[in-house]
Parts: structure tokens; sequence; C-alpha cells
């Protein structure tokens, strides 16, 4: 960790990188663009807490390889590791050999993780299963993503997702449990249908998905204040959250206890005794 100016204040104490709780994944380029000097000054920063970058939408589709590259090196340069969030659900309709060639490709211009996601499509466990190993035999990291929503993942309408429906979360668990099983390195939890496009916050899934599965081996999307405050309320300084890249500074704030809202002052605390 870098020395702070006030060493004098005190704060929870975090662990240093590569964490293995408490992590901070964050969003890059997608609802603003961010190239390397952008992101430089981010990781220059604050780049002692955050563990991953994540693309979204594709995004790194649209930049040119040299870029691409270079954002990557940087990420690498700060140890952040970096994901292509859950594209792959795009390129399965073009086939196993584009699958292949994805994967290939992901791994040669230094991606270390592959979100797996099928928020607008169904596919066997067993096949998803299928494309864990495959991530994982090309030497990267497989992120499954799971989640109760029909329909997550494309910014559609709360009156859209609540006509497609919700799943039983018992389902959604014991699918993060088999992807677990199969060496899975972490398993993305879907906002939409529990704390994203809803009319309630379903707070029952998130503590039957804690409940099950644990901590340490999940991770919330949470890209509101309000969401990724509550769960550090709920779940402590150590939960980890997925958030947009401009919340970091407000995530770790809370995360250290030296600051937040009226329900969270001097409330969030870690002990390592």
């Amino acid at each position: 960790m870098t020395t702070s100016a006030f060493p004098f204040i005190r704060m929870n104490e975090r662990a240093t990188k590569p964490r293995t709780h408490g992590l901070t994944e964050i969003r890059g380029p997608y609802y603003t663009p961010m190239g390397q000097h952008y992101l430089e000054d981010v990781l220059a920063t604050m780049g002692d807490y955050v563990d991953s970058l994540k693309f979204a939408g594709g995004s790194f589709t649209l930049l040119p390889a040299p870029q691409l590259r270079a954002i990557i090196e940087l990420a690498h340069r700060h140890n952040v590791l970096v994901s292509t969030g859950g594209f792959i659900e795009r390129v399965l309709g073009q086939g196993a050999e584009a699958v292949t060639r994805y994967i290939d490709t992901c791994r040669d211009v230094g991606f270390d993780i592959i979100e797996i996601s099928s928020g607008f499509i169904t596919i066997p466990v067993d096949d998803w299963l299928r494309l864990v190993e495959k991530v994982q035999q090309a030497g990267l990291k497989a992120k499954p993503e799971v989640g109760i929503q029909f329909g997550a993942g494309g910014a559609t309408t709360t009156e859209e997702l609540a006509a497609e429906g919700t799943r039983d979360v018992t389902w959604a668990i014991e699918q993060a449990r088999r992807f677990l099983d199969a060496g899975a390195y972490m398993i993305m939890i879907e906002s939409e249908g529990i704390t994203e496009n809803v009319a309630t916050w379903r707070m029952d899934v998130v503590a039957k998905i804690i409940s099950a599965l644990g901590l340490e081996k999940v991770m919330f999307e949470a890209a509101d204040p309000e969401v990724f405050a509550w769960y550090i309320k709920h779940y402590g300084a150590e939960v980890n959250l997925f958030v947009d890249h401009s919340q970091i500074v407000q995530l770790e704030c809370l995360r250290t206890g030296l600051w937040g809202t009226k329900s969270l002052w001097g409330r969030v605390m870690t002990y390592k005794g």
C-alpha cells in the first residue's frame, strides 16, 4: 500500500494485493470512454484499492488493438486484473470456432478473466461448464455470472424485466456451486432482479446466496452508491463488489471507515487481532 500523508488517521486495515476478499472490480469504458491516460490517473491515485478492471458491453472490440493492449498492460503494472465482461454470450451465436478464437485472442492480448454470462440467452449448465473448462485450459480465469432475472444485462426497462419474470434463487445457487466445483475463479452475481430494475430490493436473495456460498467466492454487482453502501452495512468491509470506476473513492471510504452516510458513520469496522 502507498504511504498516506496522514498516517495518524485511524482506518480499517485492508489486505494488500493480491487480495482474496474485499475485492473491488471497476467498470472500464462503456458509459464513458477510458483511454490509458485517464486510467493512469485513476490507478495512480486509487490503484491500491482496485483489484480488477472490467470492460462492459464488448467495448474492448471497438478499441484499436495497440490501445487495448496498452490499457491492459497499464492495469497489470498496478497489479490489476483485467476482465472481458460478459461479452461471450454475443460470441456464442457465431458457433464453436468463433468461441475458440475469442478465448485465444483474449489470452493473446493480455486479458486475465473471461466472464461467462447468459443474461440474454438460455444455455444448458453442462455447456456452461464446458465453457468454464475451455477458458481455464487457455490459462485464463473463468468468472461465470449468475442471477435470477431473465433478460438481464442490457439496460432493459423495469417493466420489460418484470414481464420476463425471475428464476428461483435456489437454481442460481446450484449453478454457482457447480461452477465453483469446476474451478471457477469467482461468481459474479447479476444485480438486475435483485437491486436493479426492481420495485423492491430482493434482500432475501442476497442472504440466501451468501448463506449458501459464503463471501469469498461471490462478487455482487453494485454500481449505485445506495446499493454498495447497503452491502457494506450488512455484510461488512470485505464483501466483493463491482462498481463504476467513478465510485472507487466513495466505496473505499466506506470500506476503511473513513466516511459514511448517517447509517454507516463510525459503524464499519474490521478486527485483525
